[in-house]
């Protein structure tokens, strides 16, 4: 039996409905975009002619990125494929006027069109007002944004859309259906703003949502997550059934946006995506179901209950796996690629939404290190040093496969301690300045025979090509922002408590 909950007050679903026909007749019913998000932080990474390649193999024709690097841009020339770029939070404190705004467009945009790169967005901050997985806000977003809007509409940039990304938790809690959404009273103002803004500049609201958190955090049936839900869990509400989590928070959104006074503002997905390790539910079996189902819903122009019939444009997030991601909400904000971070694929999607059964493209031109391993020798008679080590280890690698639910969960201590061993081994390109990176105080040893174990694959690192520039993202070291982060420390006691008990 579905789940059922009061129902609500009727003249807002007239609102909303009024706001759904409204928008059906305000827009060209158009199939909705599929594009990705490509994040580089990753100690290896694919070069941006790599990625170019990557994309028109896979006939992906937008791509949004968090910083406007030159060496990145550059590699888009010719305007194939349409690139949303991202102004940081970091930098919206310093656009306090429009010749500041029409400085950094020139540097940061117009630069680049004139080379013939397709840069056709803007994201003025990244979830500036989300406190779900950091105490810091960014209250300046919206004049930033009006400044930014401004400085394009002087400067010529007629093509150019800007607006600001925000995740789930502007929405108020503890809200159980569509109807009873509405923006945190905290943010009410500020947000009537904005969407206003949005509305004066035909530019869409953008929503981010992770489907696997928004359930976990409700308590509520994981088969919730996917289109084709195999449970009876449901949601009703108006004469409207919601069995999945998308449709649910889509429609949230279109009401929360009408009760701010503009029900027919278009609302696009700027981030959605599927993890597959480090979580329990994160794995590529999910992320392939979860995928299988959702493209083509949004390649259908389907549509939602207040919205039937129109398309949606959508960046599934994300391209490639981040070993150097930060892990504030959990080991899984590492694993969101569709592609591990050499570019081979994880599992199969199909980006036409065509339902081929299929594996997207591999990346072309990657060159590997060589065929070697870093592993524990087994030497346990003093576990301090061992344990010593692999801390030291895992404050700079990328450990997070080893957590609960992760996909190297199962293994042995002395396994745990290689695969550690390992890691760090790779990410320092098999070497590093100060003698061997497969030493360990004695403890390890290279060797030539691949020591993966089932689901665990203990990775040859690709060769480093080139490094992304931050431009204007926080600088800070990996070692010191793991030593200094609770949630890196957190993560290293939590594997050192596995290997204890894993050791008795």
């Amino acid at each position: 039996m579905g789940r059922q909950f009061p129902s609500s007050n009727p003249s807002i679903l007239l609102l909303a409905l009024t706001g759904a026909a409204i928008f059906c007749y305000s827009f060209n019913v158009v199939e909705g975009v599929i594009g990705v998000s490509w994040g580089r932080q990753t100690s290896h990474r694919l070069i941006p002619s790599m990625v170019v390649d990557l994309l028109l193999q896979n006939d992906i024709r937008h791509l949004k990125v968090f910083s406007v690097s030159d060496n990145v841009l550059e590699a888009f020339s010719g305007g194939h494929i349409a690139i949303t770029v991202t102004l940081p939070n970091e930098g919206l404190k310093h656009i306090v006027n429009t010749g500041v705004a029409a400085y950094w467009l020139q540097q940061k945009i117009r630069k680049h069109q004139i080379k013939n790169i397709n840069i056709t967005s803007l994201y003025v901050g990244s979830q500036p007002f989300s406190t779900f997985y950091r105490k810091e806000t960014y209250d300046t977003a919206v004049d930033t944004l009006k400044i930014i809007q401004k400085a394009l509409h002087l400067n010529g940039y007629e093509n150019v859309v800007a607006t600001t990304p925000h995740f789930t938790d502007v929405l108020k809690p503890g809200m159980m259906k569509p109807s009873e959404a509405d923006f945190r009273p905290d943010l009410k103002e500020k947000m009537v703003e904005f969407v206003k803004v949005l509305n004066a500049s035909k530019a869409p609201f953008v929503m981010d949502i992770f489907p696997i958190h928004f359930v976990a955090e409700n308590k509520w049936d994981m088969e919730f997550c996917f289109l084709d839900n195999k449970s009876n869990f449901s949601i009703k509400d108006n004469g409207h059934v919601y069995t999945n989590v998308f449709e649910f928070v889509y429609d949230s959104f279109v009401t929360a946006i009408a009760k701010a006074g503009v029900p027919n503002l278009k609302v696009m997905v700027g981030q959605i995506g599927w993890p597959t390790d480090g979580y329990p539910g994160a794995n590529v079996a999910n992320a392939e179901r979860f995928f299988r189902e959702f493209i083509p819903f949004v390649k259908g122009k389907k549509g939602t209950p207040l919205r039937p019939g129109i398309s949606i444009d959508v960046y599934i997030h994300s391209l490639v796996d981040e070993n150097l991601s930060r892990i504030s909400l959990g080991a899984f904000q590492r694993h969101w690629g569709v592609y591990t971070s050499n570019g081979e694929p994880k599992y199969k999607i199909d980006f036409s939404g065509a339902h081929r059964d299929m594996y997207p493209t591999t990346a072309k031109g990657v060159v590997f290190m060589p065929k070697r391993w870093c592993v524990f020798k087994g030497d346990k008679t003093n576990l301090t040093k061992v344990e010593n080590q692999v801390q030291r280890a895992c404050a700079e690698a990328d450990c997070t496969s080893l957590l609960p639910g992760g996909s190297c969960s199962q293994l042995t201590f002395q396994q745990n301690v290689s695969y550690a061993f390992n890691r760090y081994f790779q990410m320092n390109s098999q070497y590093s300045t100060n003698g061997s990176s497969c030493n360990f105080e004695n403890l390890a040893a290279v060797v030539t025979e691949d020591p993966s174990v089932g689901t665990c694959k203990f990775p040859v690192e690709i060769l480093a090509a080139e490094r992304a520039e931050t431009d204007g993202l926080m600088k800070r070291s990996r070692a010191e922002e793991w030593l200094k982060g609770s949630s890196r420390s957190a993560v290293v006691l939590s594997l050192l408590l596995i290997f204890s008990f894993r050791l008795i």
